[in-house]
C-alpha cells in the first residue's frame, strides 16, 4: 500500500470520517479535493489534536480496508482515490493516547457560593435584578398558597376514600376503570397522597408494588396508583368491556 497519485474526475468536495489514535470519537468532515495534504494536516490538527508535523494519514474504505497512505505533503487530496465516507485515520506517535480526553490534571476554576452570590455578571444576578423565578416574591407567595390549597383539597378528598370501598377512576386520556380501594396514603416514589386500586380488569401498571416497596396485593397489571382527585368511591358495579375496548 503506497502513494497512489491517480487523478480521477470526482466532485470538488468529499465527505470523510476522521479518527485518530489520540481519542475515541469519530468526526464527519467535508474537505475540498484541491487541498494539499499539508493543508489537510493543518485542518486535522483542529479535529484530532495531533501535530501536523508528526502525524501520518491512512485512508480506509467504508469496510475499513486499507486504501492508501497520504505521504506526499505537496500532493492534492484529489490526486488520491478517496470516495465518499471513506475514513482518514490520523496517527501521531508523539502524543499520549487519550491525552486530550483526560481532564484530571486540568486546573478548574471554582467559586464559593458566597463569591458567586456577590457577582453581577451571573444568571443569578440577572434573575435577582429582574425579580424573576425564585426572586419574584409575589410569584413565589402565590405558588406557595396554590400548593397549600391543592394539598388541603387533596387531604379533604382523601379523607372520603376508605380502603375496601368500590371506586371509579377517571383520568383524562385513559379509559374509565373500576375496582377496589386497597391503599390510601403517602408513597415513596412521588410526593402527596395517593390511592392504590386493584382494578376489575388488567388495566393497571403493577401488582401493588413499586420497586422493592409493596403497598397492597393485586395480580400483575391489575394494580395502580392514582391521585384522590381522580377517584370516586361508591356502589360501582364491574364494567363489561367489549372486545374493542380491551387492552
Amino acid at each position: 500500500m503506497g502513494d497512489l497519485n491517480i487523478r480521477v474526475n470526482t466532485a470538488p468536495l468529499v465527505n470523510v470520517r476522521v479518527t485518530s489514535n489520540l481519542n475515541n470519537f469519530t468526526a464527519e468532515k467535508r474537505f475540498d479535493r484541491s487541498l494539499t495534504i499539508s493543508d489537510l494536516k493543518g485542518r486535522l490538527e483542529l479535529v484530532t489534536g495531533g501535530s501536523a508535523g508528526s502525524m501520518t494519514l491512512e485512508v480506509l474504505d467504508t469496510e475499513d480496508h486499507p486504501v492508501c497512505n497520504l505521504t506526499n505533503d505537496e500532493a492534492l487530496l484529489g490526486s488520491y482515490i478517496i470516495e465518499e465516507n471513506y475514513r482518514i485515520h490520523v496517527t501521531d506517535s508523539t502524543k499520549r493516547i487519550g491525552e486530550f480526553e483526560d481532564t484530571s490534571n486540568v486546573e478548574k476554576y471554582e467559586l464559593t457560593e458566597k463569591e458567586y452570590d456577590t457577582r453581577n455578571d451571573t444568571a443569578r444576578a440577572f434573575l435577582k435584578k429582574n425579580k424573576l423565578g425564585k426572586f419574584n416574591e409575589e410569584e413565589q407567595e402565590k405558588k406557595r398558597k396554590e400548593r397549600e390549597e391543592q394539598e388541603r383539597e387533596e387531604n379533604e378528598k382523601a379523607a372520603t376514600i376508605t380502603v375496601g370501598s368500590r371506586c371509579e377512576v377517571k383520568v383524562q386520556g385513559e379509559p374509565t376503570r373500576r375496582g377496589e380501594v386497597m391503599f390510601v396514603g403517602k408513597v415513596h416514589f412521588k410526593p402527596g397522597i395517593w390511592v392504590g386500586v386493584c382494578y376489575d380488569e388488567p388495566l393497571g401498571k403493577n401488582d401493588g408494588s413499586i420497586g422493592d416497596k409493596r403497598y397492597f396485593e393485586a395480580p400483575m397489571k391489575y394494580g395502580g396508583f392514582t391521585r384522590p382527585a381522580f377517584c370516586e368511591v361508591g356502589d360501582f358495579p364491574s364494567i363489561d368491556y367489549d372486545d374493542d375496548d380491551e387492552i
